[in-house]
């Protein structure tokens, strides 16, 4: 095991834009302790394509070997500016990646796959990888910090990919943002109003505290499409759902991290207006299910995008007043919608998982769609 500040002296980089994961927690606390969000040094960003190009320009601004930081599901986003900017250009950087789903370890479902091809992907997109865990200690990376510069000194790059509790830091921060509601209470606002519609929810929490929603009233699962995999795009799942079922409404149950990591959807589905669609952005300005590290939205004016890309009604509601108001008028008003909904940075700490496997959650939505009439 490794501290989070004897892993980045020992890099030696001065610059790290990332995606937040779970595995890289210690790492994420520590670069927020030492940097904040100051742009010249730290920057979290909507997707992990944007950090690879974020790096490239800090090389040809500066000379110097740029850090990404990302879990292995954000491989999928890297590749094209790895394969056709990075590699192209010859522009070295250092990849960090979470490695869930490794084989032999128990994790969720959506992990699986990309466990299992995290080392042969990076390989094959010419980035060599150096596998760190629980055992290594700081004499340890010094020998992976002499392979990774014998990488980039010949403008190759080069990853460091984590296992489950090799970083450690001893610091914690209690993020919080001070919106009174939670996200458990505003999904119950929208439980009620939406009845027997259809609800695509996002990955993370947003999902599972649905899920146990369902369970609490005795409720069947048939009408959600969990999301448990693929962030951001759980908007475009909805909209191919409501373009194809106009007589059907349908929810997204979006969040900010999320909504961030693919924000051209909304122009998408606002080029596209389908009546039939309420998309509901959960705000916490924040990547709560992977430690609750901050995101850019407290500098977005989300309704105003919204209404630019073409939604038709749009609201923000930070109280359980205003969200009962725009729910209402949301479901009475049969056109494309958004609405932000403000809420803590919050979860509860017996928080369970769904039951079902994603196989059955297709096939009971899909079954539930088909007995409608």
């Amino acid at each position: 095991m490794i501290t989070a500040q004897e892993f980045v002296a020992l890099l030696g980089a001065d610059f790290y834009s990332g995606v937040p994961d779970s595995q890289l927690k210690a790492l994420s606390e520590y670069l927020l302790d030492r940097y904040g969000t100051d742009p010249t040094h730290h920057i979290i960003a909507a997707n992990e394509g944007n950090c690879a190009a974020l790096a490239a320009g800090y090389h040809l601004a500066t000379g110097r070997v740029p850090v990404v930081y990302l879990q292995n599901s954000g491989e999928g986003n890297i590749i094209n500016p790895v394969l056709s900017l990075l590699r192209i250009y010859e522009i070295p950087a250092i990849f960090i990646v979470g490695w869930r789903g490794e084989p032999g370890v128990h994790d969720e479902p959506q992990h699986r796959y990309q466990g299992e091809a995290t080392l042969p992907l990076l390989t094959e997109i010419g980035i060599t990888p150096f596998v760190i865990g629980p055992d290594t200690e700081a004499a340890d990376f010094r020998n992976v910090v002499a392979g990774l510069s014998e990488k980039t000194a010949r403008n190759e790059s080069a990853a460091i990919v984590v296992k489950k509790g090799a970083l450690t830091y001893d610091r914690k921060h209690d993020f919080s943002n001070g919106f009174p509601l939670t996200r458990e209470e505003i999904l119950t606002h929208i439980v009620k109003h939406s009845g027997d519609d259809i609800i695509v929810s996002t990955t993370g929490k947003t999902s599972r505290e649905l899920f146990e929603i369902r369970e609490r009233a005795g409720q069947p699962h048939g009408t959600d499409f969990l999301t448990v995999g693929s962030m951001g795009h759980c908007s475009s799942i909805a909209l191919g759902m409501a373009l194809q079922k106009p007589e059907r409404r349908i929810w997204c149950l979006d969040g900010d991290g999320a909504l961030l990591m693919h924000m051209g959807a909304l122009a998408v589905i606002g080029a596209a207006k389908p009546r039939n669609l309420i998309h509901v952005v959960i705000n916490n300005q924040a990547h709560e299910s992977v430690g609750g590290m901050p995101t850019v939205m407290p500098s977005v004016d989300l309704p105003a995008v919204a209404r630019d890309c073409g939604y038709a009604y749009t609201a923000s509601a930070r109280s359980a007043e205003d969200l009962e108001r725009a729910l209402a008028l949301a479901v009475k008003g049969n056109q494309l919608t958004l609405l932000e909904a403000k809420s803590a940075i919050y979860s509860r700490s017996d928080l369970g998982r769904p039951t079902v496997t994603p196989l059955e959650n297709k096939q009971r939505l899909m079954a539930h769609i088909r007995r409608a009439p």
